[in-house]
Formats: C-alpha cells, sequence, structure tokens
C-alpha cells in the first residue's frame, strides 16, 4: 500500500511540475511567499537573489520533490557562482525545502503523504487560534477591511494566471488573519508555513484540483473575527482547512482530477 501511495504522489508531482515548467518559461510572477528579493539588511545580495528565486521554483513545482540539484548546474541557471548557491541551498534546508546530502548534492524535499499531513495537522491547530485569539483583541479596522477584500478573490478554472492570483491572495488573507492576533511569534509561523502551503497548492494544479469554493468560508471567518465571536471563528478557521486537506489527500490518494466544487 505505501508503494502504491508512493507512485501515486510521484505521478502527481511529476504532472505539477510540467504544468510548473510551462508557467515559468510564460513568465508568471512569483507566488507571495517567495516575491521578495532583499536582504534583512535591506540590500538585494546575489545570495539572496539565488535563494528567493530557487525557492520560488521549488515552490512552484519547477523541480519535482526528491529530484536532485548539482550545485554547477544551480549556478549556471540561476546566474551566480558556487558560493551564493550554497548559502542558499543551507538557508532552503532550514525551509525544509531541499536536503544537503554530503558527498552528493541538493535534493528537493519530498512531498509525502505523512508531510501532508503533518501540514495540515499544523495549520489546523495554530490557524484555528490565530482566528480565535483575533476575534478576542481589540480589532485592527484597516486590517479587517483588507481581508475582507481579499476573502472575496475568486479563480477561474483551468486559468493559471487567475488561480497564482488567488494563492497570493489566499498567503495574505492567512497572514493576515495571524497579524490580528498581534503576537509576532504566531505571525512568523504563519509565514513559514505559507511557503509549503503554496507549494501544496501549485502541485494540486496538477491533478486538476484548484481548491474548494474557498469566498463564502473566508467571508464567514472574517465575519466571525468582526463580531467577536471568538469560539466560532476558531470552529470556521478548522473546518475550512480540514475540508482542505480531506480533499487533497483524497485526490493525491486516487491520482484522480475531479472538478473543484463552486
Amino acid at each position: 500500500m505505501r508503494n502504491q501511495k508512493s507512485s501515486r504522489l510521484k505521478s502527481v508531482r511529476n504532472k505539477a511540475a510540467r504544468t510548473r515548467l510551462v508557467a515559468h518559461r510564460s513568465g508568471f510572477a512569483p507566488a507571495l511567499g517567495a516575491a521578495h528579493v532583499v536582504s534583512p539588511n535591506g540590500r538585494s545580495t546575489l545570495s539572496e537573489r539565488v535563494y528567493q528565486a530557487l525557492k520560488r521554483d521549488i515552490i512552484r513545482g519547477l523541480y519535482p520533490s526528491g529530484e536532485a540539484l548539482g550545485e554547477k548546474a544551480l549556478a549556471k541557471m540561476y546566474r551566480g557562482s558556487r558560493t551564493p548557491v550554497r548559502e542558499a541551498a543551507v538557508r532552503l534546508q532550514q525551509d525544509n525545502l531541499l536536503r544537503i546530502v554530503p558527498n552528493r548534492g541538493y535534493f528537493v524535499s519530498s512531498m509525502t503523504f505523512g508531510w501532508l499531513n503533518e501540514i495540515y495537522e499544523f495549520r489546523a491547530a495554530v490557524e484555528s487560534a490565530c482566528a480565535e485569539l483575533a476575534a478576542r483583541k481589540p480589532a485592527d479596522p484597516a486590517l479587517l477591511e483588507k481581508l475582507a477584500a481579499l476573502a472575496q478573490t475568486e479563480y477561474a478554472t483551468n486559468d493559471f494566471a487567475s488561480y497564482e492570483r488567488f494563492i497570493q491572495a489566499d498567503t495574505q488573507f492567512h497572514i493576515g488573519i495571524a497579524r490580528l492576533t498581534r503576537n509576532p511569534m504566531l505571525v512568523r509561523s504563519v509565514s513559514d508555513m505559507r511557503c509549503h502551503m503554496e507549494r501544496v497548492m501549485y502541485a494540486a494544479i496538477g491533478i486538476g484540483y484548484y481548491g474548494e469554493a474557498p469566498v463564502q468560508e473566508h467571508v464567514v471567518i472574517i465575519q466571525a473575527i468582526r463580531n467577536q465571536d471568538a469560539d466560532l471563528a476558531r470552529k470556521l478557521m478548522y473546518d475550512h482547512i480540514l475540508q482542505s486537506r480531506g480533499k487533497v489527500l483524497q485526490l493525491a490518494s486516487h491520482d484522480a482530477p475531479v472538478p473543484p466544487s463552486h
């Protein structure tokens, strides 16, 4: 059973990689989680540029999970020397997007069923708590209005650019909920997780899944926070995340395209 699941997931990843490769060559903008090319000190650096570009391409599925990446080839691809590639690889390993194997090279982190479960377990626990805490604290009216607008973001099925814009809006929405808690550690936790969630969302396109219709779910979460209904906000976020997990795992298991819900 384990081998069958691994084979199906590998097929899913390969399909996703081909889709991402076309998008990459078409010049689409990177996902929000990998968009900035500025180092912590405010200056662009070669190492930072390579890190952000490689991170973007892993998230978007240009490199399938488990794929071996050579340092020399990466230096050529991203127009840098081996040193910035090596520095970027160390950071990407800290992000859990890359594995460095001594004397063998770099390997894109695998997207396994266990990995998917861990991501959704983390999100269900942390983001549900964020929604609850956001509802318990005094509201930031400007941020709430921005999140209400983001909640209305829709996508068109089979329109990659449209779905990419939705991914960016979805990232801003979930990080924004964390920001409403006014707890920097929660904001950091949700922000760090989003690169993995974006990776899942891009990969899902390869199996014909664009996600459940999210607009209504996002809208009611914001409304519960606005109404300071902490218990409802927590439940709505939990249900929102678990519903997504169930569909993604089901499709990855069966490798069968299913039309998105509307």
